[in-house]
């Protein structure tokens, strides 16, 4: 079982890198490997809407989207963090999601996802809804914990001394577990849910 995680903080040893530190312990003694993509301290664009991935493999630029495109493919479950910047999430974290989801053209139902967010005070809830549209529209179940999943302070020091986001993130990576087991068990068992071919309906007379 492969747990990936995206680090959308440009802060490599920020509150963010302390969730998932808390999450890779649990997801460790559940027998899961663990790898991690820091996003937020690159310079990443976002999509130019060219069309390029529904021709070819990959996105136009071949950049690290292509290259995490791999490991998304692979994984069982992906997490996603990221600070708050005024009521959202990153916004390279955001261009590189964009382009994740839209050019990864294999069939991502039954991935679980989760989203991770820091803030100083406010906005972690606006932001924890950003990220979780992204799971939803590709048919990933979402994670949830024993509140939303965020965690509090304006850096590390200080984060560490919220016990409350702490025991959240422990008790996400559980949730996240039990549930990749079992979902890979009735895959086993008996497969995907039947696909309906799409239907696309534009909101236009």
């Amino acid at each position: 079982m492969k747990a990936l995680f995206l680090n959308g903080s440009p802060h490599r040893d920020g509150v963010i890198a302390l969730a998932f530190d808390e999450m890779e312990k649990v997801f460790v003694e559940e027998g899961f490997g663990c790898q991690r993509i820091e996003i937020g301290s690159r310079i990443l664009p976002g999509c130019i809407a060219c069309g390029y991935c529904k021709k070819n493999k990959g996105c136009v630029r071949h950049d690290l989207v292509d290259e995490v495109n791999v490991l998304f493919e692979e994984a069982d479950c992906l997490i996603v963090g990221s600070p708050v910047y005024y009521a959202s999430p990153n916004g390279t974290l955001l261009s590189f999601l964009d382009r994740l989801f839209y050019s990864g053209r294999f069939d991502k139902r039954m991935k679980v996802g989760a989203s991770v967010v820091s803030c100083r005070r406010g906005g972690a809830s606006a932001s924890h809804d950003v990220l979780n549209k992204y799971f939803t529209i590709s048919g990933m179940p979402v994670a949830a914990s024993q509140y939303w999943n965020s965690i509090h302070g304006n850096n590390r020091q200080e984060a560490l001394k919220d016990l409350e986001g702490l025991q959240t993130m422990r008790t996400l990576s559980k949730n996240i577990a039990f549930l990749v087991r079992a979902i890979l068990a009735e895959k086993e068992r008996k497969g995907l849910p039947e696909k309906e071919e799409r239907i696309a309906t534009n909101f236009i007379r």
